[in-house]
């Protein structure tokens, strides 16, 4: 299977050039800075495959042009796509700065009095922001002394978030998303947009026919031990539910094995398109056995596929999931319906966190008093507002079922920190039902669980308009548990073989978020991504190395962080300072 190369941070120390005193006073500080720097981002921050993130640091400390010119050649060839540079005193402006258009940047002035970093810090940025050239200004709340080499608090949360957005940002370029099929049933986010992916992500768009799997099915282009493995794990470990299907609908026990077979079959035929996988060029298939090259990927199922074929609710569980029967591993991302926008949302969040992510449709607002009287049970604590149903018609990763914890509490955790134990508890929280015929013809295998409540998690959705290009919206909140016959009556009124998870957004009493009615009133689309934790504040810095505004989201204003630069559209309204950026500097890779 192909694994791309990891990109790296870049350590940019810059210094006051004149040498005779100056400089050689300041060479031990300013290298300092950078090692600091370097040694919090990675003993904090990881890969999506749990290594450690590299950091490069230039050569010398930089002075002016030839060094700059020197540091630049360094890490194109170390393979450095995100950039921060670090000083505490002054130096020559637009002489030090980094001039890569395409690398996420940052420069971090220190705050002392011994030097003017801060005043290089202003000075830098005018001249990013002048050249077109968006970066991250990080200067501290607190005047440092000149020998203090700690990284106060506030200027390791801003550096941290920058390289993690940096990261994501570096992750998606020159790879691709594979849709496998077309356009499920008129859903505008499965119109897969080559050109927003191309312009705004840096990644490329491949294309198959859904016939693909059946050729590689009929053909045997598999792993067949693999599959023999992967069979008898799914025996052991999906348990079966109930059957929901009306007598006259009911499939036979052969039938139902025979889609298990191929649910199977296609789970290790979509990641193979994926990723590639060296074992089909063992069999012979050599063009087969490199793959995509793909990030992300989508299903289109319905209708064509799914009134013939199994659906591909298993296939995109399992490959959503942190782990399958050979064990622990990073997730892939997979949209349902070749929902591209979501798969967008959910890429986002997975390299943010490096976490699997919860994909699922914004089915229902149930509002206190629609509950008490569908129930006659009264909603309380953070339910008390009103709640999203959030609800897959297909699944979603088991991770999702909130059986992994932090701290005793539910959560959803990088597969390096998931333990046998929550394994176990994901597979035992998670039952299989036969597809209801009516909505799968072709049969297939729905995945059904019920969420865990406490886990703060945002939800979020990319979503593409005419004449403005893509717009974020977020939403920060909790998972919320339900008694068991209140959850019964509410889900039983959908499709009871579909996960559920319980939302209620945090309220800010503003705008689309005044009242949760409001929030799925606002929502864009018919899909959300749902991830573990409150990334708003990063999926903001996100989008805004993207170019992509955000246009709705209930993120604190003290926790937002974007270039400097945004400054210049205004500071009274965030929002619409976001719009005018954005548009102003256009894509990122147009």
């Amino acid at each position: 299977m192909s694994t791309p190369s990891h990109p790296k941070v870049g350590i940019r120390p810059t210094i006051d050039g004149r040498l005779g005193g100056v400089r050689e006073s300041l060479e031990d500080q300013t290298r300092l800075m950078a090692e600091s720097a370097a040694k919090l981002i990675s003993s904090t921050l990881r890969y999506t495959d749990g290594t450690p993130v590299e950091c490069v640091i230039a050569d010398t400390c930089i002075g002016g042009v030839a060094e700059a010119s020197a540091c630049a050649e360094k890490f194109a060839r170390e393979g450095v796509k995100v950039s921060l540079t670090v000083t505490p005193c002054w130096c020559y402006g637009s002489e030090t700065m980094d001039m890569d258009p395409l690398i996420p940047k940052a420069v971090w002035g220190f705050n002392g009095t011994e030097r003017p970093g801060a005043v290089y810090l202003a000075a830098v940025l005018a001249g990013h922001s002048q050249k077109g050239l968006p970066a991250f200004g990080i200067y501290g709340r607190e005047v440092q002394d000149g020998g203090d080499s700690s990284i106060p608090e506030d200027v390791a949360g801003k550096i941290l978030q920058f390289v993690r957005a940096g990261l994501a940002v570096a992750q998606m370029r020159g790879r691709s998303y594979l849709g496998i099929g077309g356009v499920s049933m008129g859903i505008a986010g499965s119109i897969v947009d080559q050109p927003f992916f191309e312009k705004y992500l840096g990644m490329r768009v491949e294309t198959i026919d859904s016939t693909e799997i059946l050729r590689r099915i009929d053909k045997g282009i598999y792993d067949e031990a693999e599959y023999e493995k992967a069979l008898a794990w799914v025996k052991a470990n999906c348990p079966e539910g109930k059957d929901y299907n009306s007598p006259s609908t009911t499939r036979s026990r052969e039938q139902l094995d025979k889609e298990w077979e191929s649910s199977v079959k296609m789970a290790l035929i979509s990641r193979d398109l994926m990723v590639g996988n060296p074992k089909l060029a063992e069999k012979g298939f050599r063009e087969e056995a490199h793959g995509h090259h793909a990030i992300a990927a989508g299903f289109q199922g319905q209708r064509q596929w799914t009134d013939y074929q199994p659906n591909g609710d298993f296939l995109e569980a399992i490959l959503n999931t942190s782990f399958d029967w050979n064990g622990k591993r990073a997730p892939y991302i997979v949209a349902t319906e070749n929902d591209c926008l979501n798969g967008a949302s959910m890429l986002f969040g997975h390299l943010l966190t490096n976490t699997a992510q919860i994909f699922a449709d914004v089915r229902t607002y149930w509002s206190a008093d629609a509950v008490k009287r569908v129930t006659g049970h009264t909603l309380s604590g953070d339910a008390k507002n009103g709640i999203l149903h959030l609800i897959n018609s297909g699944p979603a990763a088991l991770d999702g079922t909130g059986e992994q914890q932090i701290d005793g509490q539910p959560a959803m955790k990088p597969f390096w920190e998931i333990s046998q134990e929550e394994i176990d508890a994901c597979l035992k929280a998670t039952t299989w039902h036969p597809s209801i015929t009516e909505y799968f013809p072709g049969g297939g295998w729905s995945t059904r669980f019920r969420t865990r409540g406490g886990m703060p998690t945002t939800m979020f959705r990319l979503n593409l308009i005419a004449g403005l290009g893509p717009a974020l919206q977020i939403a920060e909140g909790v998972t919320v548990d339900l008694p068991d016959d209140v959850h019964s009556i509410l889900d039983e009124r959908t499709n009871p073989t579909w996960p559920t998870t319980w939302f209620a957004p945090r309220l800010t009493g503003e705008g689309a978020f005044s009242d949760v009615y409001s929030v799925m009133n606002a929502w864009g689309a018919n899909h959300g991504a749902i991830a573990y934790g409150h990334i708003g504040s990063d999926l903001i810095s996100l989008a805004a190395m993207l170019r992509i505004p955000v246009y709705m989201h209930n993120v604190s204003r003290e926790r937002i962080f974007r270039p400097s630069t945004w400054n210049a559209f205004g500071t009274a309204d965030l929002e619409a300072a976001d719009f005018r950026a954005c548009q102003n500097f256009g894509p990122l890779y147009a």
